[in-house]
């Protein structure tokens, strides 16, 4: 059997490429050198990110790096001694000698990973009994941020009154904080007009001016509304501002049209970024590369790999990751297999999500032993078994019409405890049997969920019940599974 090229190193693919966008072509043919020197770029905080030179002695940063690992060591304690039989504020009590604003910055992110939101309020009203506590802007906007991911909007309203009673003042990062936690909300019309509003707010006064940040969200957030109007009436805006543009400006509107499929929208961004002269980073590449494959657009995908590959960027692992799960929808197993294969060539060591994108792909291409395999070798290593790999490996035996075979290899992990297991799994196996119309394996789950506590909330169930309705057509898929199954042995 011959093996074909890698496809980004084939001559075939040094042809025309007249079909290709003057935005692309100019991208492509020119990475580096048709690039001006890109000017400073504005971080959160408006600070200049070029690199200046610490005059300072090595022990400075010596005792910096010590103070922040004790910090973070007496805040890991702090976080192990919460449970339900100690209270949160007899911990902080404990403490109290020791536990300053830094700390609980750190346990109000923490704490806002997990769904235990409601203690990073605990935390604020002890905080505010300290003697050396004062009222800070960036304590709140840090909690409104934390509530805002959490879709508590009105939690994060009734911080900022509080705010104001306590006699701050807001300023711009209080406002981009509060347009953030909006933007988290369900109703996305409702949460787009309340974002505007507090935007012209900001223009109104002279503390809480727009920043490159508030710029940023507003963008990336119309944009995944596919509002181009309004991502055009906000990048003017900004242009006759003296706010000034970043690459996160680019990439985040780029990102959001890319993962919508607006691909005209984001060339077009991409052309009004180069001729702000900002050079694109590995985020642009990657980005560029992902929404082409989704959109099963290859020559353009590998044009764009090309260029970063001769550009001083470096490819990283999203960058082959993406390459081979949208090569895999499409069901060219060959290529997926050469950009791993261009991978490993390259000294990249896979992750789990590498192994779980091969595994996605092979399920793709009808290939269910070969991801099995792949499966087992993760399995067999001694890396941390993440439950996406397990659901990765179910979701291949459901798409491929295999539920029973999904089933016994629920049965053995949750009996071996091999691997982790979520709501995320139950959801998955439900959809399928649902679908699959296998009420006794149902009933099954159902219990084994008891057993592990999981509690299905509304959303899983009006999943489930999407899944009845589409569950018609399975009957005329049954009659081909144990053909499946058959392809699936000799695969």
């Amino acid at each position: 059997m011959t093996s074909t090229p890698f496809p980004f190193s084939s001559p075939s693919l040094h042809l025309k490429f007249t079909h290709i966008s003057p935005q692309l072509q100019e991208f492509t043919q020119y990475p580096c050198s048709a690039w001006a020197t890109r000017p400073t770029i504005r971080m959160c905080g408006g600070a200049s990110t070029q690199h200046k030179r610490n005059p300072g002695p090595r022990k400075t940063h010596k005792k910096r790096n010590s103070s922040s690992t004790e910090d973070e060591e007496l805040v890991r304690l702090l976080l192990r001694n919460f449970t339900d039989k100690q209270p949160l504020l007899n911990t902080l009590n404990k403490y109290v000698k020791f536990v300053r604003t830094d700390h609980c910055f750190m346990l109000f992110e923490e704490l806002g990973k997990s769904e235990k939101w409601l203690q990073c309020l605990e935390v604020f009203r002890w905080m505010q009994k300290q003697k050396w506590y004062i009222a800070d802007n960036g304590v709140y906007s840090k909690l409104i941020s934390v509530m805002g991911k959490k879709g508590q909007t009105r939690m994060a309203m009734w911080l900022f009154s509080e705010m104001r009673n306590s006699g701050c003042k807001p300023d711009t990062s209080v406002y981009n904080a509060l347009i953030t936690a909006h933007l988290h909300s369900r109703d996305k019309s409702k949460a787009l007009s309340k974002a505007l509003t507090y935007f012209e707010k900001m223009k109104a006064m002279e503390r809480c001016k727009p920043s490159i940040v508030t710029y940023n969200i507003l963008l990336r957030a119309f944009a995944q509304a596919k509002n181009v109007d309004q991502v055009n009436t906000l990048f003017k805006d900004l242009e006759e501002s003296i706010v000034t543009p970043d690459i996160f400006t680019f990439n985040g509107v780029m990102d959001a049209y890319g993962k919508n499929g607006m691909i005209r929208e984001m060339e077009l961004v991409l052309s009004r970024m180069k001729s702000n002269q900002i050079k694109p980073d590995t985020i642009t590449f990657n980005l560029l590369i992902d929404s082409y494959g989704r959109k099963q657009e290859f020559e353009k995908m590998e044009q764009v790999f090309k260029s970063l590959m001769r550009s001083k960027e470096k490819p990283t692992l999203p960058t082959f990751n993406s390459m081979i799960t949208n090569y895999g929808k499409a069901r060219l197993r060959d290529k997926a297999d050469m950009v791993f294969e261009k991978m490993t060539d390259l000294g990249y060591k896979p992750s789990f999500i590498t192994y779980e994108c091969l595994i996605m792909m092979n399920g793709y291409c009808d290939r269910v032993s070969r991801a099995r395999e792949v499966f087992n070798e993760m399995a067999e290593s001694e890396k941390e078994k993440k439950v996406s790999t397990l659901n990765a490996m179910l979701d291949v035996y459901c798409m491929n019409g295999l539920p029973m075979e999904a089933d016994m290899l629920f049965e053995c992990v949750h009996s071996t405890r091999m691997f982790p297991v979520n709501s995320s799994t139950y959801k998955l196996l439900y959809k399928a049997y649902t679908k699959a119309d296998m009420k006794d394996i149902i009933k099954k789950l159902l219990v084994y969920m008891d057993k592990d506590g999981i509690i299905p909330n509304k959303r899983f169930f009006l999943d489930a019940l999407g899944a009845i309705g589409s569950s018609s057509s399975s009957g005329k898929r049954s009659t081909g599974r144990k053909d499946k199954r058959a392809a699936a042995a000799k695969a």
